[in-house]
């Protein structure tokens, strides 16, 4: 038995959510997002929370059941808080900004990258050298972020690079004479 799926979700004051067939919505202050449910779950929407529930015995259906809990979890969390991911550039000359719909990050290459911003995230530089995202969908906020953090990663002699803020790099020593 799934220990995270047999939890009901509740929904918040604000959030309106919407089963319809295999497909559930939440809309909230900070957007919609829609996610497509498989057949080896079932979904009930009842007054002020959704339950989830596996479909049959097999073992998709069970391990579909806790991943679509949190997925939908993700989901009201999105659209009523949001999700953040902020970023720290350490190095000479290392910087970023945001221009309209780019970010554009000076990371010691002999070029400026000019990164896009997709839709439905929030780009903001506090500091040359730190970047906040922000957005209503958690996979997409991570996966910009990791997509940034992957342009120049920490080293580990000198910690130069693009790291996560709550992130702890293990430096090394260096060569001795």
């Amino acid at each position: 038995m799934s220990r995270v799926g047999k939890n009901p979700i509740t929904v918040p004051d604000g959030v309106d959510v919407k089963v319809n067939g295999a497909v559930i919505t939440a809309k909230g202050k900070l957007g919609e997002l829609e996610y497509r449910v498989t057949e080896d779950v079932r979904i009930e929407a009842e007054k002020g929370s959704i339950v989830v529930a596996a479909a049959n015995d097999g073992k998709r259906a069970r391990s579909m059941w806790g991943t679509t809990r949190s997925r939908i979890q993700n989901m009201v969390q999105g659209v009523s808080e949001g999700f953040r991911r902020d970023l720290e550039i350490t190095g000479v000359g290392y910087r970023a900004a945001v221009q309209g719909q780019t970010l554009n990050l000076q990371l010691g290459y002999s070029h400026d990258i000019n990164y896009p911003i997709p839709a439905g995230l929030k780009v903001v530089c506090e500091r040359p050298t730190a970047i906040s995202i922000t957005g209503a969908d958690k996979q997409l906020v991570g996966q910009f972020a990791a997509e940034v953090r992957a342009l120049r990663g920490p080293e580990p002699y000198k910690g130069k690079g693009v790291r996560y803020a709550d992130e702890q790099i293990i430096r090394k020593e260096g060569k001795k004479k």
